[in-house]
């Protein structure tokens, strides 16, 4: 004999457990990046001038009229090594080939390792390590007059 099972309580305690079982937060599901309404493999798969045309106009006129030399090596390094490439060159726009990579930008001191995301496509590997540090204040009055130190209350 299968042992049938016994709900215990009020059809009311029932309702209760019911809503409040449909009102918990529920496990986020991650959302699939698209850029400018096509999936990372679809942009993958299309022609460099496809890609290009759904850049922003800055990043697109770049590629268009031609990187220099330094760009260009640094270009063709980014698409084949799986390894971090060390640069100075700040004014390269991430194109879709660069996703997943680790560059290693130069910001005026030191070298700031980036992971290039899907979302920093059509922006400049520049962009992505600041060259100035933001200001730290302390607290106030500190090196200010004698009249400034006295803060008010309120």
């Amino acid at each position: 004999m299968a042992k049938s099972k016994i709900i215990a309580g009020s059809a009311k305690a029932s309702r209760r457990k019911a809503r409040k079982k449909a009102s918990a937060i529920q496990a986020r599901r991650k959302k699939e990046f698209t850029f400018r309404g096509f999936t990372m493999d679809e942009l993958l798969a299309m022609p460099f001038d496809e890609v290009l045309e759904l850049l922003p106009s800055r990043a697109r006129r770049t590629y268009v009229k031609g990187l220099n030399y330094e760009q260009q090596l640094l270009f063709d390094k980014l698409k084949d090594s799986d390894e971090p490439v060390r640069t100075h060159r700040r004014d390269i726009p991430i194109i879709p080939q660069f996703v997943g990579k680790t560059v290693s930008v130069y910001n005026g001191k030191e070298f700031k390792d980036i992971e290039i995301k899907p979302e920093m496509i059509g922006h400049f590997l520049g962009e992505f390590a600041l060259t100035r540090k933001p200001p730290v204040h302390s607290g106030p009055g500190v090196g200010a007059t004698k009249s400034s130190k006295f803060m008010p209350l309120k």
